[in-house]
């Protein structure tokens, strides 16, 4: 019998490895292209017998080039009789285990090796370290409901963009900084300016972006925008939406074995007169972004309102760009790039500068791989599945709301340069991106050698289901507190950020005409599509694209 290439790399791990992991293959390419080439290897050749997540018919492979070295385990690739008969005593010891020879692999050439160790060396975790089923409650404890109620009076209501439900595809209300004028978008068609609780169409988009798609739903179209500090003066602000894929060549992509399905642009406008009702003046795209599905992706365009003249962040603009659903088409390796790569991450760059790779902004000296070789500079944080919402605190602290895969939401604050886990990791457990990917599992002993920061709030979809963060209230019985709700449920919680590990975390509802009701009641539909809002003044606000009402939290 003729053992398999994985069967006698895995014993020859289990035999001979007693090293820490990640002390091995710090030669093996990690080029996005490499990578891929040999993710085709593998599948044509080996997958039938071998993968990531469990012992087929032949081994779970995943870890190998970690705890191996790589020259011995090229080699043994190549002609493993040859090590055998040179009295190697891995190669010995695995033939006296199996009492066999496996065949060489030499026909793969330098090039074939190389390529198939680079996709090997994507999968850190060691073989056999997870169970065989998942956790079935990652948090069995349930949220407690507070007793909290408050008022909701009708505020406003968008135009209709579609007939069928939701009818006004808003995600955002934001303000202009130093004025009283605020504004929300509805992903299908624009920017509105409330006038008197009226909606008065600001920014056509589709005027000017033709190519603008947001179907299929979730978050497509014109996703979010931000007003620049300096608005008043200089008339510039910022959309981010979706185009089909292929309809201009990228910025940043990915190898073209994976699919592009659609294009990420962020774009900066520039009013001719700041104060006008409606927009004229001009565009330029600043950066365009390939994805593989309509998930994940441009979420979030926002300035650090706390910042002054001088700050490190003043007119710095943060994105939040999530892995574009790479995870879901089994890429994860390209997401999976510890600030190598733009995806996964929060981005920080000066819309102002000139020495980004395209040359249309600017890559802060202050970003924390700004000039470090092989590192993508515009990476502020990275370790995001989808960072939905980017907000700070009064005292100048910054958080962001992660979207889950399959179990776990997260708050995170966010410190320059850390590292928060996926796809890695889901919340405080371990996921297998490769293998068991609808699973979690404890966190191991050793957990700290993957530099992971961990959220400061988990919730398990018990709870909810994709998670967005409000505003750290400033009135009524919930003041001091940071509001978030369910996006799909509108379920409501609350904690506290100065110390939410002993201030846990609360359930909170509302009352509607001096009735007790539940946000998808009071919307309407299916799902209640949950967004927040806040004016100048302090003013709350709860939105729903459902029928695209915009309901105020009365003082």
């Amino acid at each position: 019998m003729k053992l398999s290439l994985g069967t006698l790399l895995f014993s020859s791990l289990l035999i001979f490895s007693c090293t820490k992991s990640n002390e091995f293959g710090s030669e093996i390419s990690t080029d996005a292209e490499q990578i891929a080439a040999g993710k085709t290897l593998f599948e044509n050749n080996c997958s039938t017998c071998h993968n990531f997540q469990q012992d087929g018919i032949g081994p779970n492979l995943s870890g190998i080039t970690h705890h191996v070295e790589t020259d011995w385990v090229k080699n043994f690739i190549k002609d493993p009789s040859l090590a055998i008969e040179s009295k190697d005593p891995r190669a010995m010891a695995l033939f006296e285990k199996f009492k066999t020879y496996m065949p060489p692999f030499a026909s793969l050439g330098e090039e074939g090796i190389d390529q198939i160790l680079a996709y090997l060396h994507t999968y850190e975790s060691l073989p056999d370290t997870l169970p065989l089923t998942g956790l079935q409650d990652p948090i069995p404890e349930p949220v407690p409901d507070s007793g909290i109620r408050v008022e909701l009076e009708l505020f406003s209501q968008l135009p209709a963009s579609d007939e069928a439900q939701p009818l006004a595809k808003m995600t955002k209300m934001d303000v202009v900084p130093g004025t009283n004028r605020v504004f929300v978008n509805d992903q299908r068609v624009g920017l509105y300016e409330l006038i008197g609780q009226k909606p008065q169409m600001y920014l056509p988009i589709l005027d000017h972006k033709p190519e603008l798609i947001s179907k299929p739903g979730w978050a497509t179209g014109m996703a979010s925008f931000s007003f620049h500090p300096e608005f008043t003066e200089n008339g510039l602000f910022y959309t981010a939406h979706t185009e089909p894929g292929g309809t201009l060549e990228p910025d940043y992509g990915y190898p073209d074995s994976i699919r592009v399905f659609m294009q990420w642009v962020l774009t900066e406008w520039q009013a001719e007169d700041p104060a006008a009702a409606s927009f004229k003046g001009s565009s330029r795209e600043l950066l365009r972004i390939d994805i593989p599905s309509q998930a994940h992706g441009m979420q979030e365009l926002t300035f650090n309102p706390n910042s002054k003249p001088g700050d490190e962040d003043y007119g710095l603009l943060f994105i939040g760009f999530g892995d574009g659903g790479l995870a879901e088409q089994r890429a994860a390796y390209v997401s999976d790039s510890k600030g190598t790569r733009i995806y996964s991450s929060i981005l920080r760059i000066d819309p102002l500068g000139n020495d980004s790779p395209n040359g249309q902004y600017g890559i802060p000296k202050s970003n924390p791989f700004a000039g470090e070789a092989g590192k993508a500079g515009e990476v502020y944080a990275n370790g995001f599945r989808n960072p939905n919402r980017v907000f700070w605190d009064k005292k100048g602290n910054m958080y962001a709301t992660d979207i889950g895969q399959h179990s776990v939401e997260e708050i995170n604050k966010i410190e320059k340069g850390n590292f928060y886990g996926w796809p890695i990791r889901e919340g405080r457990f371990i996921i297998n991106p490769y293998g068991k990917f609808n699973e979690i599992f404890p966190l191991k002993e050793d957990d700290e050698k993957y530099g992971v920061t961990y959220p400061i709030v988990q919730l398990d979809h018990d709870e909810l289901a994709a998670i967005f963060a409000g505003y750290v209230m400033p009135y009524g019985p919930l003041e001091g507190k940071l509001i978030f709700g369910d996006i799909l449920s509108g379920r409501l919680f609350f904690t506290d950020l100065d110390d939410p590990e002993a201030a846990g975390v609360q359930s909170w509802g509302v009352l509607y005409e001096g009735q007790e009701i539940s946000l998808l009641e009071l919307c309407g539909g299916k799902r209640v599509d949950l967004k927040f809002g806040q004016d100048a003044d302090g003013q709350v606000y709860i939105m729903s694209k459902t029928e695209g009402k915009i309901y105020r939290i009365k003082r």
